[in-house]
C-alpha cells in the first residue's frame, strides 16, 4: 500500500504535524514567545500525533506481511513523547512532596543557569533568592498538602542575575498513591490561574505529565531491578520484572521464554486473589502455538499492539476450547519481541481489562523497551552461567576427585572459592604414594583465570611425576621449578608445600619441603599448636632457588593442617585478619577427626568474613590415628 492510499489522511496529517512542530521551535526561538501558549500548543500537537498514529497503525495492520511497516512512525511517536519534557517550550521542574527537584526540563536549566541533571536532587528553593524563599516553600507545602494548584511569585537566581518569574505548582497523583509536584515557571502573571487552566484543558494536560512520569519511573524501577540481580537466575530475574510490572500498565503479564526451539510459557501473573491465581495457572498449561500473538511477534521479531483485541483465539484456548483472552477479560493487547537486539530470547505480552483502557502508542514504545532491558539481562545471566559452568569444570580437574585411603592416617580436604568472580582459582592439592609411603602437596599459582590454571595443572602433575621417582621433595620441587621455567608463564609463580609421610615404629616420619607456602601447622592432642614457617622461595621465579626443609614426627592423635592463604587472609568487616586467630581456633582441633576440623575452620572462617571471601580457601588435614597393622584395643 502506497503512503498516498493510507486512509483517513494519516501520511498528511504527519506531514502537517511536523510544519506545525517547526513552528512552534521557530516561535519558541523568538524574542517575546509566550512560554504558557506554546506550551498549551505543544500538548495540542502531541494529541494529534497520538490520534494519526494510531490511525497508521490500525489501518498498516493487516499489510505488515506485504512488506509496509511503520517502525519510523513509532519511534518518532517514542521519541516525541520523551522528548515532550525535556523540550517543552516553558522550563519545567518535576518535585517530591517535599520539594526536592526529581527532574527538570531543558528550559528549567536555562532557567537556573545549570543542566538539569545538576538539579536534580536539590531544593527547588535552593535557586529561589532568600526574600523569596520562605514563601515559595509554603506554597509548594500547601500545595503538597492540600493537592490544590498554588501559584507564587518570586525571583529565581539565574545566569546572569536575579530573574522575576511566577511560578505554577499543581499536584498529580502516581497510581501507588504517591504524590510530585509540577512547577512551571513563566514570567510574572504568564501563568494560568487553576480555573483557566481546566477551560484550557489542564486536567488533560496533567494526566499526560503523570502517565510520563509513570513511565519514566517504570523504567527506572525495572533498571535498578536488573542491576541488582545478584541470583544471575533467568528465571528469578523474569518473575521479579513480571510482579513489578503487573498491576501498574497492565492486569496481566504473560512471558514466553524460547527452549530448544520452542516457545514456552514461562510466566503469568495476574491481579492478586485465588481466583486470578487459578487462571494465571490454566493460561500458564497453554504454550503458544504457531498461530498466536505471541508466535508470531516471536517468529517475526516486530511487536504489535491491539488498542481492541476483536480475534478471541489471540492466546489460544485452554483444553476445553475456551479463548484464554476471555477467561481473562482482556480489551487489548500488547505484545513485544524480548531481545538484545541480535537474538530473540521469547515474548514479553502485556494485557488490559476494559476498566484499564486500552494501550496506545506510548505505551507500545515502554514495553519495547522493557523487552529490551529483559533481553540484555537474559544475555548476560546466559553468559554468566556458562562461564560458571565452564569455570567449575575445569577447576574440578585440576583438583582430585577423591581422598586415597592412606594407612594410620585420617584424611580430610575442601576448597571453597572467592566470594566474587568466575576466573578459575590457582589452589590445588593432592595426595599420592611415593616410595616407602604417601606425598600430601598443597599449592597456589600467582593469580586466576586460564592461564594460571595452566600453571596449576602443570605444577601439580610435575611434582607427582618427579616425585614417583625421587625420594627427596626438596630435590622433587627443585625440579619442578626447572619444569615451571621452562614453560611460557610470564611472571607467574607458584608457592607450594610438599609432605612425605612415611611410618617408623609407631610414629609418623615427616619430611617437608618448602617453597614459599605457608604452614602447615601441627596440632597436639594436649591442644598444643605449631604453625610452621613458610620458608623457601616461590616456584616458577629464579633458576637457583631452593626449597627450604624441615623435618617432624607425629604421633597418634597429632594432626597436621594444611592450607592456603585464603584461610590466613580473610578479613571481617573491621579489616582484622583470620591469620591472627589461626592457632587459638586450632586448639580447639584437639581430639576432633580430619572432617570436624575441616568443617570446623571452614565455618569459622566464613562467619569472621561474614561469607565474604577475599580469596579462595584451601584446607587439607590429615591426622595420624594407629600404625598400619595395629590393633585399636
Amino acid at each position: 500500500m502506497s503512503q498516498d492510499t493510507w486512509p483517513n489522511g494519516s501520511y498528511a496529517d504527519l506531514a502537517d504535524l511536523a510544519g506545525r512542530r517547526d513552528g512552534l521551535r521557530q516561535a519558541a526561538a523568538m524574542p517575546g514567545a509566550d512560554p504558557r501558549a506554546l506550551l498549551d500548543a505543544a500538548f495540542a500537537e502531541l494529541d494529534a500525533a497520538v490520534e494519526a498514529l494510531t490511525k497508521l497503525v490500525q489501518a498498516g495492520e493487516p499489510d505488515r506481511t506485504a512488506g509496509e511497516t511503520v517502525p519510523a512512525s513509532l519511534r518518532a511517536e517514542r521519541s516525541l513523547l520523551r522528548a515532550v519534557f525535556q523540550h517543552a517550550p516553558a522550563p519545567l521542574f518535576l518535585l517530591e512532596p517535599d520539594g526536592t527537584i526529581r527532574r527538570a526540563n531543558g528550559r528549567a536549566g536555562d532557567l537556573i543557569g545549570a543542566p538539569p541533571g545538576y538539579a536534580t536532587g536539590k531544593p527547588l528553593t535552593a535557586f529561589v533568592d532568600l526574600a523569596s524563599r520562605a514563601a515559595v516553600q509554603s506554597q509548594l507545602a500547601a500545595a503538597a498538602r492540600t493537592g490544590a494548584a498554588r501559584q507564587a511569585d518570586c525571583t529565581l537566581l539565574g545566569p546572569a542575575g536575579p530573574v522575576a518569574v511566577t511560578l505554577m505548582t499543581n499536584v498529580i497523583a502516581l497510581q501507588d498513591g504517591a504524590q510530585l509536584l509540577v512547577v512551571t515557571a513563566g514570567g510574572p502573571g504568564e501563568v494560568a490561574s487553576p480555573q483557566s487552566r481546566e477551560g484550557l484543558g489542564g486536567s488533560s494536560r496533567r494526566g499526560d505529565i503523570q502517565s510520563m512520569t509513570r513511565r519514566m519511573d517504570m523504567i527506572t524501577a525495572v533498571t535498578r531491578l536488573l542491576l541488582d540481580n545478584s541470583t544471575f537466575s533467568e528465571a528469578v530475574t523474569l518473575q521479579r520484572c513480571a510482579r513489578l510490572l503487573a498491576g501498574d500498565i497492565a492486569s496481566w503479564i504473560i512471558v514466553d521464554i524460547e527452549r530448544s526451539g520452542h516457545l514456552r510459557r514461562q510466566f503469568v501473573i495476574g491481579p492478586p486473589g485465588e481466583g486470578p491465581d487459578e487462571l494465571a495457572r490454566k493460561v500458564r498449561a497453554v504454550d503458544p502455538q504457531p498461530d498466536s500473538v505471541a508466535a508470531q511477534v516471536h517468529s517475526a521479531g516486530r511487536s504489535v499492539v491491539l488498542a481492541h483485541t476483536d480475534d478471541a483465539g489471540l492466546l489460544d484456548a485452554d483444553p476445553d476450547g475456551t479463548p484464554l483472552l476471555m477467561l481473562l477479560g482482556v480489551t487489548s493487547l500488547l505484545s513485544v519481541p524480548i531481545s538484545d537486539g541480535v537474538t530473540s530470547y521469547g515474548v514479553l505480552t502485556l494485557a488490559r481489562q476494559a476498566a484499564e483502557g486500552r494501550f496506545t502508542i506510548a505505551d507500545l514504545a515502554l514495553a519495547e523497551e522493557l523487552g529490551e532491558h529483559l533481553g540484555v539481562a537474559i544475555r548476560v545471566d546466559r553468559m554468566f552461567r556458562h562461564r560458571s559452568a565452564v569455570a567449575e569444570a575445569l577447576q574440578g580437574s585440576l583438583l582430585p576427585t577423591s581422598l586415597p585411603e592412606v594407612p594410620g592416617v585420617d584424611l580430610s580436604a575442601a576448597y571453597v572459592p572467592a566470594s566474587e568472580g568466575l576466573e578459575v582459582s590457582g589452589d590445588f592439592y593432592d595426595v599420592f604414594p611415593v616410595q616407602g609411603g604417601w606425598a600430601i602437596t598443597v599449592g597456589d599459582v600467582c593469580g586466576k583465570g586460564q592461564e594460571a590454571a595452566a600453571m596449576t595443572a602443570a605444577a601439580r602433575h610435575a611434582i607427582r611425576v618427579i616425585a614417583h621417582w625421587n625420594p627427596d621433595p626438596v630435590d622433587v620441587l627443585a625440579k619442578a621449578n626447572e619444569v615451571i621455567l621452562a614453560g611460557d608463564y610470564e611472571d607467574r609463580f607458584v608457592t607450594a608445600k610438599l609432605a612425605y609421610l612415611r611410618w617408623d615404629g609407631d610414629r609418623v616420619r615427616v619430611e617437608l619441603a618448602s617453597s614459599g607456602h605457608p604452614g602447615p601447622a601441627v596440632v597436639r592432642p594436649d591442644g598444643r599448636v605449631d604453625v610452621l614457617s613458610g620458608g623457601g622461595l616461590p616456584l616458577g621465579l629464579f633458576p637457583d632457588a631452593e626449597p627450604e626443609r624441615e623435618t617432624l614426627e607425629l604421633g597418634q592423635g597429632d594432626l597436621l593442617f594444611f592450607y592456603s592463604d585464603g584461610v590466613t587472609d580473610a578479613r571481617s568487616p573491621d579489616m582484622q585478619y583470620f591469620e591472627d586467630r589461626l592457632a587459638d581456633e586450632l586448639a580447639g582441633a584437639a581430639g576432633r577427626t580430619a572432617a570436624q576440623t575441616t568443617r570446623m575452620i571452614q565455618d569459622l572462617v566464613a562467619r569472621f568474613a561474614q561469607d565474604d571471601l577475599r580469596d579462595d580457601m584451601t584446607i587439607l588435614v590429615a591426622r595420624v590415628t594407629l600404625p598400619p597393622g595395629a590393633s585399636s584395643k
